[in-house]
């Protein structure tokens, strides 16, 4: 897996060149590396980003409940992190995956399944 821009296999990710916003979270956008899909976004924090790292598996916080979650850990649903990018202003990352199965809670291939049209009343 690539690191973070400004870290190697060695080092830690290099955390502060990223713009964190208030509650220390940053967007990721999780893009299939194989379709160049994307499937789902989630946010991340510096705990959720080392994981990542470490583990070469999607973790992610989860702002509802308040806590660390990998992908998959209920589903198997797994996402295999191949790449994360940084944007041009450090403040969004993407992370190029090989999924196990659907990103959707769904069911879906990806959390953007719907067009706008069929969500209104």
């Amino acid at each position: 897996m690539s690191s973070i821009k400004g870290s190697s296999a060695e080092t830690q990710p290099a955390l502060p060149l990223l713009h964190w916003d208030e509650r220390g979270l940053i967007p990721a956008v999780v893009q299939d590396a194989t379709t160049n899909a994307v499937l789902m976004v989630g946010w991340m924090n510096a705990d959720a980003l080392r994981l990542t790292e470490q583990s070469g598996e999607a973790h992610f916080w989860s702002r509802s409940r308040g806590q660390l979650w990998r992908k998959g850990e209920t589903s198997g649903n797994v996402m295999r992190v191949i790449e994360v990018r940084v944007d041009c202003d450090e403040d969004t990352l993407l992370l190029r995956v090989n999924p196990a199965g659907p990103a959707c809670h769904t069911g879906a291939v990806s959390c953007f399944y719907r067009t706008l049209e069929e969500i209104e009343p």
